[in-house]
């Protein structure tokens, strides 16, 4: 079969500092570019629609309903917080494990309070809570929950436009929340309390998401989005990538000039990706069935490996400063 083009989205550089691999293919291959830092920038690289932010509720919203096209979304997500000896901090924001019967209590406690402000909150999915805006609403910039967990809950709040009343909104939801009897009973379970949202990811469904890529490989819901927009022809979870660079597979992998893209920005154990990913990869090029490797990091580095690039002796990986 003919090779493939192969990209990785990759944590910050900083973070794998320790991988021999990785540092033999940033030393020999050639680095490209080195734009600005972030998720939203990388993805955007990655996949190209008509907007200047990453519209993570709309675009996750198409995946969990129909309606997402023709107004503005904000996730409203489950959260937990608590407070310390100084302040309070997100501890979790999504993943509660809350129950259908839960999530139905807990809207219809919240829905009042959103429809007096002109927001209409829907929670389809477990993890996935919503507010439809109107087209012209004006929103203050929001964290997303990556940026937030475990940090100090002020340096994260709503700024900007509006910023002060998104901030008392907040306010009584938390209220609201955790006078819930729901989460008394959670309590019970020995569950941690649904005790406040997190508002992140505003913006509206893009016109088109287009990307080169003919398989993605992402166990991240926005990745999902953005590939079932673009209409990719196979997207499938991170473990079902690992049968690209097995020698059993090796005749199922690719057709002529496909272009895969794998998402490995989540994974911080730099010791797992180079036992797990680059091994295997690199066994992968120095076979020919890879013949470009693209390396994209959130910190804003591009680099381009290629098998014949093994050839440039002359290049030494820098040393660790």
């Amino acid at each position: 079969m003919s090779p493939m083009r192969l990209e990785l989205l990759l944590p910050a550089q900083k973070r794998l500092e320790r991988s021999s691999v990785l540092k033999y293919w940033s030393s020999r291959g050639d680095c490209v570019s080195a734009g600005p830092a972030g998720r939203d920038v990388v993805l955007h690289e990655a996949f190209q629609f008509d907007a200047d932010t990453l519209p993570a509720a709309a675009l996750t919203r198409s995946a969990d309903a129909t309606d997402a096209a023709g107004a503005l979304w904000l996730r409203a997500d489950p959260a937990f917080v608590m407070a310390d000896a100084v302040t309070l901090r997100l501890l979790a924001c999504g993943n509660l494990s809350v129950s259908n019967e839960e999530v139905a209590a807990f809207a219809q406690a919240l829905q009042p309070l959103f429809a007096e402000l002109g927001f209409e909150f829907d929670a389809p999915h477990a993890q996935r809570w919503y507010l439809r805006c109107a087209m012209d609403a004006k929103l203050p910039t929001f964290s997303p929950p990556e940026d937030a967990l475990g940090d100090d809950l002020a340096r994260h709040l709503p700024e900007g436009e509006n910023a002060r009343q998104w901030r008392s909104l907040l306010n009584e939801v938390q209220i609201v929340l955790t006078q819930h009897p729901a989460n008394a009973r959670r309590a019970q379970r020995g569950l941690p309390p649904v005790n406040s949202l997190w508002f992140w990811g505003a913006g509206t469904m893009p016109d088109s998401v287009r990307c080169e890529f003919a398989q993605v490989y992402s166990d991240d819901e926005i990745v999902a989005a953005l590939a079932v927009s673009a209409k990719v022809a196979k997207f499938a979870s991170l473990a079902d990538a690992r049968e690209l660079f097995s020698a059993s597979s090796a005749s199922a992998s690719t057709r002529e000039n496909t272009k895969v893209l794998i998402d490995l920005a989540h994974c911080r154990d730099s010791a797992q990706l180079e036992s797990d990913w680059f091994a295997p990869i690199d066994a992968a090029l120095k076979q020919r069935r890879i013949d470009r490797l693209d390396l994209r990091f959130e910190s804003g580095e591009l680099v381009v490996f290629k098998p014949a690039h093994r050839w440039r002796f002359w290049r030494r990986a820098k040393p660790r400063a």
